[in-house]
Order: structure tokens, then C-alpha cells, then sequence
């Protein structure tokens, strides 16, 4: 083989993002690699923002997002889509990343045309197939039709031996997302929102919120406002900034709570850029996102997570994150610690973040050349 023949496919926000340092690494390798790009859409206006961000132009664009678009039609218009695209384009591999319906449904495609596929953050596991839903089993079903997986850590790499993976086939690389946020971040970072840079971070504590997850959705999320409510009531130097999310149960319910408090920002969602600029000033974060919970450590920001499992259990073990769940006393309760325990809060922030070291799409890259002979030395291994 002279040149590898790589097609990256995602759809999503989150997905590009941490792809978006993969494919400036592998374009950055024309000698021996070539890389195109087929986005799916599966979010349309969220992923052309980091598209542009980044400067990466897509060959193949499936546009398939739809009015509330359910995942039989995300799924079955990627696999339709890209079926076209794969018999055009007969890459040696699929590079797919994580968890989402656009990521299964590639790596199913790749398969019924014998392709090999590359799952990149490959190995996350929480055991419960319903939470993250439908998160969770596309991370397995990803896994089980790789043929190269990337493990972001060791830990990732271990669940992966546990389900009977080949170890010759697992690179434990760092989390691509890390690459991403090194790039992106900038000391003196001016927003050009008259509410974010009229927030004085200096003086204000301020928690940065998102939520989002279908499992949260109702009363869930109607506790974890009421928490944040009394929490902004009772310190004085604590705003929130939440970008609300685009779907309406979100929005109505964080409207009914919060909604006109003094102190509370909700704003539209923001762009990759002024969103990880926001975590990089602020006190801490509390999410029900997965991949914040890589990202904030890295800046020493504490973060509670707002869920009940997580998938990765690293950043809990190593003391960056909480898991907080949606219950409306502990969530206070948590806040409550962190604003008031010196202690905790700095026993947090400066903990050592497991996720990476901004150099996985280099280890990814000559993983992949390794892989397929083009180098003989199979790189080294991100280790905490």
C-alpha cells in the first residue's frame, strides 16, 4: 500500500469537535495518507459552526436532519446515504467517533461493504444500555464491528478486553477533545456578547450549565433547576450562564423555573469557541454531557455531573468530577460544598486530568499507519 485511503464520517456537534484535530493531523500526511470527510448532519447548524471553526471542508454531505427527527429516520438516511458514498469513494477505512446514531450507523455501513472501520474514543462503557440512551449501545455495537479501536484510556482499553476485544487491534491514545481545547483556548478571550462579557469573572463565581440527555427530561431536570434556583438565591456572587439546548422540553421547563431569576443567563447555544473560553473563566460546571466531563478537568474546573452513570469513571476516580445525579437535595447540596469548602473545591480543581495530553491525533495517525504497514513502529501509549 502506498497511501491509506481514510473517510472520516460524523454528524454531530460533539463528534466534530473531537474530530476536527484527527482530520487536520491526517490531511497534514498526504505522503501516505489520504483523508476525506462525509458529514451526515445529523445537527445541522451546530456542526457547520465547528466545520468552520476548524476550516474543514466536507466531500460528502448526507443533510439529513429533519423536524424532530426520530432514530429510525437518523439511522436509516445515514445508512441509505452513505451506502451511495461508500461505493463511490471504496476507502480502506471508516474512521467513526463515540457514541452517536450517525456513528453506529457508519460503522454498519462500512461492514456490509467489508470495509474495516476505526473507532476513535472507543472503549466507554457504563453497563446500563438504557442510560446514556441510545448512547450507550452505540458505543457497543460500534465496538463490536471495529476493527481498530482507540482508546482514549486504559480503562476504556480494559473494557474492551472484558467484551473479547484483540489487544493488537486497542491503541490507548488520550482524548482527541483535549487537542481540540488547546487550540481553541486564548487568555484574553473577548466574547462579543453583551451578556457574557458584561459578567465580571473576577468578582462572580459563575456555574456553567447544560443539559440535555432524554433520561433527564421531566421531573429530572425540573429538580436539578429548582437546586441551581436555590442556590443563586442564597450567594449573591453566583451567576449561572446556560446555554438552554434547542429542544422545547428543555427550554420550557428551564424557562418556568429560572426564567427571569436576577443572576441566571439563559442563552441560546453557543459556538465550540465562546462555549470552552465560558468553562475556562468560570467557578465550575455541572452537566449531563459526557464529553464536558473531559474538558472541564483539563481547565480545573470541578464539575458535578448530572446523571446517575457516567462513562467515564476516570475523572470521578481521579477527583475532578462528582457525580451529582438529579436529585434536587444533593445537587444543592453539592453546590453548596464547592462554594463554601475552600478546600474541596482547590482538592478538585487541581486534580490530574486522566483524559489527555493534546497529542492523541498524532498517536491515532500513526496508529493507523502502523496498522496498515506503511510504518513499522507501532507508537507509544498515552499513560496519566
Amino acid at each position: 500500500m502506498d497511501k491509506l485511503k481514510v473517510l472520516a464520517v460524523f454528524g454531530t456537534r460533539p463528534e466534530a469537535i473531537k474530530m476536527a484535530p484527527l482530520v487536520k493531523e491526517l490531511q497534514n500526511r498526504p505522503g501516505r495518507i489520504s483523508c476525506k470527510v462525509a458529514v451526515t448532519a445529523q445537527h445541522r447548524e451546530m456542526l457547520d459552526q465547528v466545520l468552520e471553526l476548524f476550516d474543514i471542508k466536507p466531500a460528502y454531505d448526507l443533510n439529513i436532519m429533519l423536524p424532530n427527527q426520530t432514530l429510525y429516520e437518523i439511522t436509516t438516511r445515514a445508512l441509505t446515504g452513505l451506502n451511495e458514498i461508500l461505493e463511490q469513494e471504496k476507502p480502506d477505512i471508516v474512521l467513526v467517533h463515540g457514541d452517536t446514531t450517525t456513528t453506529f450507523a457508519a460503522s454498519l455501513a462500512a461492514f456490509y461493504r467489508q470495509i474495516k472501520v476505526g473507532h476513535v474514543e472507543a472503549g466507554l462503557r457504563t453497563g446500563n444500555k438504557y442510560s446514556p440512551y441510545p448512547e450507550e449501545m452505540n458505543r457497543k455495537l460500534t465496538g463490536t464491528l471495529a476493527d481498530i479501536h482507540f482508546a482514549p484510556t486504559t480503562n476504556a482499553r480494559d473494557n474492551l478486553l472484558k467484551e473479547g476485544a484483540d489487544p493488537g487491534t486497542i491503541l490507548v491514545t488520550g482524548n482527541t477533545v483535549i487537542d481540540a481545547l488547546m487550540a481553541t483556548i486564548r487568555d484574553n478571550y473577548v466574547f462579543g456578547d453583551p451578556v457574557l462579557d458584561g459578567i465580571d469573572f473576577q468578582k462572580k463565581r459563575v456555574l456553567v450549565v447544560t443539559t440535555h440527555r432524554r433520561e433527564n427530561l421531566g421531573d429530572p431536570l425540573y429538580s436539578v433547576y429548582c437546586a441551581l434556583k436555590s442556590v443563586v438565591e442564597r450567594y449573591p456572587d453566583v451567576e449561572v450562564v446556560f446555554p438552554v439546548h434547542k429542544n422545547p422540553k428543555v427550554r420550557e421547563m428551564a424557562e418556568s423555573v429560572l426564567g427571569g431569576l436576577p443572576g441566571v443567563h439563559l442563552i441560546d447555544p453557543l459556538e465550540y469557541s465562546p462555549f470552552v473560553n465560558l468553562m475556562n473563566k468560570s467557578y465550575m460546571v455541572l452537566t449531563d454531557s459526557g464529553g464536558l466531563q473531559e474538558e472541564a478537568p483539563s481547565l480545573g474546573k470541578p464539575v458535578l455531573v448530572l446523571r446517575d452513570t457516567t462513562e467515564r469513571p476516570e475523572a470521578v476516580e481521579a477527583g475532578t468530577v462528582l457525580m451529582a445525579g438529579t436529585d434536587r437535595d444533593v445537587v444543592n447540596r453539592a453546590c453548596t460544598e464547592l462554594l463554601e469548602d475552600a478546600g474541596k473545591y482547590k482538592m478538585m480543581a487541581n486534580a490530574v486530568n486522566p483524559y489527555g495530553d493534546g497529542k492523541a491525533s498524532g498517536r491515532i495517525a500513526a496508529g493507523l499507519e502502523h496498522f496498515f504497514g506503511l510504518s513499522d513502529r507501532k507508537p507509544e501509549e498515552f499513560t496519566v
